[in-house]
C-alpha cells in the first residue's frame, strides 16, 4: 500500500514540473533592439536611444532608456536665418547615438524627429523658413548609418496624448495581471495619470475624465490598448509655454503703459537689482507677441525687477481669459475643460522649474500653501544674492525663475483650476525608473506599434509563479524518493532500536 502511495506522488510531482514547464514555456530574450526619437523642441534639441528585448515586443514596461544627448545650440527652429546649419547641429548626438548602438544593428535602428511649439510658431510667421529646416534635418538624418522614419511637425494634440501614452506605459497603468489586476479593478480613483507639459512655446494636459461631453470633439482622442477604450480629453496652448508666455506678458505690460512711452520698464516677475535689454524690432516678430504690435518711439526696452511676487501673479493672470466660455466648464480663452479627475504627472518645464526651486524632494507633494511661500521668497531675493548663490547656471535662465515659478501656480491654479483640495494630486516626474517623463518615448511606441490594440497572449503564470511551483515540485519529488529510501534502507542504529 505505501508502495503504491509512494508511486502515485513521484508520478504526480514529475507530471506537475512537466506540465508547469511546458505550460509557461518562457524562453528568454535571445536579442535586444533599439530606436531612436530626438525631441525638437522652442529652446533645444534632445536626442533619446530606447532598448527593448526583441521577443518582448508587446510586454508592457520593457522598454528603456538607454542614452539621452542634449544638442549644443538653439533649437531647429533658432535656425530659421541660417536654415542650412540645423542639420548638422544634430551631428555630435547622433554620433553618441552610434557608439551605444552595436554597428550591427545600426540599418535596423529606426530613428524619427519630432518638432513641437517652436516650429509650430516658425510655421505660422515663415513656412518656406520651417520648411527648409525640415528639409536640412532631414538630409542629416538620412545621412546617419539608422533607418531614418521621418522629420515632422507634430501637432500639440499629438504632443499631449504621446505624453500621457508615456506616462501611463511607464507607470505600468495600461496592463495588469493576476492580482495586480484585481487591486486595480477594485480601485475607486482613475486607473490613469493626467498628463501635464510645459515647454517654452506651448503648454498641455491631457487626461481620461468619466465626465467628458461631446461638447468640443477636437479635444477628444480615443485609443484602444491592451484591449481597453480609452477616451481621453486633451488640448495644447500654442503661446502659453513659459518662454512664450513672458513674452506676452511683456508685450501686454508694454502695451498698458501708454501715456507717456518710456523705454524703462519696471518688472515684479524679475529680481530687484535684475536689468535686462530687449530689441523692439525682434519682440514684435514672434507670433505669439504680434497682435500687441504698437509704434515706439524707442528701439531699445530696458526691464528693471522689483521682485514682487503678488504684482508678478496679479500681471500674469491677465494672460488667462477667463470671461467668456462657450461650454459646460473652461480653462480659459473660451477652452473647454471637463472636470479634473485623478493624479496628474507634471513633467518637461513644470519639474526643471520646480525642482530647482527644491519643490519636489519630499516623499509627498507640498501642500499648496507652502508651494506659494517659497516662490515668493525666492523672487523677493536680491538679484546680486540670487547670483552668487546659482553662479553655475546661465544669468538667463536664473533670472527667469522667479516668473516661471509665479506662471506655473498661475497656469495650474487660474487656468486649469487646480485648488488646495486637488494640488496634491499633482507629481512633478523628471523620471520614471531609468526614462525621462516626455511624449517621446509615447511617440516611439505608438509608431512601432509596440501598445497592441488588444492585450497580447500572456504565460498563464508570472516568472515568480512558475519558479514557485517548479520550486515546490521538486521538493515534493525529492521528499517522496528520500522517504522511499529511507523505507527500504533503514540505518544500522535505527535497526538496531528495533532491535
Amino acid at each position: 500500500m505505501i508502495l503504491l502511495i509512494l508511486g502515485f506522488l513521484s508520478t504526480l510531482a514529475v507530471i506537475a514540473l512537466i506540465a508547469v514547464a511546458v505550460t509557461q514555456n518562457q524562453p528568454l530574450p535571445k536579442n535586444i533592439k533599439y530606436g531612436i526619437v530626438l525631441d525638437a523642441g522652442s529652446s533645444h534639441t534632445n536626442l533619446y536611444v530606447y532598448e527593448w528585448p526583441a521577443e518582448k515586443e508587446n510586454d508592457t514596461g520593457v522598454v528603456k532608456q538607454v542614452e539621452v544627448c542634449k544638442v549644443e545650440g538653439p533649437g531647429i527652429s533658432g535656425y530659421s536665418h541660417a536654415t542650412e546649419k540645423a542639420g548638422p547641429s544634430l551631428a555630435q548626438c547622433l554620433q553618441q547615438a552610434k557608439e551605444v548602438i552595436p554597428s550591427a544593428q545600426h540599418k535596423e535602428t529606426p530613428v524619427y524627429l519630432g518638432a513641437t511649439a517652436g516650429m509650430r510658431l516658425l510655421r505660422l510667421q515663415n513656412e518656406s523658413a520651417a520648411d527648409k529646416v525640415l528639409s536640412s534635418v532631414g538630409n542629416t538624418l538620412r545621412s546617419a548609418p539608422f533607418n531614418f522614419q521621418g522629420a515632422r511637425i507634430i501637432t500639440g494634440e499629438e504632443e499631449g496624448a504621446y505624453g500621457w501614452i508615456t506616462i501611463n506605459y511607464l507607470l505600468g497603468n495600461f496592463k495588469q495581471s493576476g492580482w495586480k489586476k484585481l487591486l486595480h479593478s477594485l480601485r475607486s480613483l482613475s486607473e490613469t495619470s493626467g498628463a501635464l507639459d510645459l515647454g517654452g512655446a506651448s503648454t498641455q494636459i491631457t487626461f481620461v475624465s468619466k465626465d467628458l461631453s461631446s461638447e468640443s470633439p477636437e479635444n477628444q482622442l480615443y485609443f484602444r490598448l491592451y484591449g481597453k477604450d480609452y477616451q481621453v480629453y486633451t488640448h495644447s496652448f500654442l503661446c502659453y509655454g513659459k518662454d512664450q508666455a513672458l513674452q506676452q506678458k511683456l508685450a501686454r505690460d508694454l502695451q498698458a503703459s501708454t501715456s507717456t512711452p518710456s523705454n524703462s520698464l519696471p518688472d515684479p516677475c524679475f529680481h530687484k537689482g535684475y536689468e535686462r535689454t530687449i530689441n523692439i524690432s525682434d519682440f514684435f516678430k514672434n507670433p505669439c507677441t504680434s497682435d500687441k504690435k504698437k509704434e515706439l518711439p524707442f528701439s531699445q526696452l530696458f526691464i528693471k525687477g522689483e521682485g514682487d511676487y503678488q504684482k508678478c501673479r496679479e500681471n500674469i493672470q491677465k494672460l488667462f481669459n477667463k470671461s467668456n466660455c462657450p461650454f459646460s466648464s473652461c480653462s480659459f480663452n473660451g477652452i473647454y475643460l471637463p472636470p479634473l479627475q485623478g493624479d496628474f504627472g507634471a513633467f518637461s518645464a513644470f519639474y526643471f522649474v520646480m525642482n530647482f526651486l527644491n519643490l519636489t524632494s519630499e516623499p509627498n507633494p507640498l501642500a499648496l500653501n507652502k508651494v506659494i511661500s517659497a516662490i515668493e521668497s525666492f523672487c523677493a531675493r536680491p538679484w546680486q544674492e540670487v547670483k552668487t548663490a546659482y553662479h553655475h547656471i546661465k544669468e538667463k535662465y536664473l533670472s527667469e525663475y522667479c516668473f516661471s515659478g509665479a506662471y506655473i501656480l498661475s497656469l495650474l491654479e487660474n487656468g486649469y483650476e487646480f485648488t488646495e483640495n486637488n494640488w496634491q494630486r499633482i507629481h512633478f516626474l523628471g523620471k520614471i525608473g531609468s526614462s525621462d517623463a516626455g511624449w517621446t518615448l509615447g511617440y516611439m511606441l505608438n509608431l512601432t506599434n509596440m501598445i497592441p490594440a488588444e492585450e497580447p497572449a500572456s504565460p498563464p503564470l508570472s516568472h515568480g509563479s512558475y519558479v514557485g511551483l517548479m520550486v515546490l515540485c521538486s521538493l515534493v519529488l525529492v521528499s517522496v524518493l528520500l522517504f522511499a529510501w529511507l523505507l527500504f534502507h533503514k540505518p544500522k542504529c535505527l535497526q538496531k532500536g528495533i532491535v
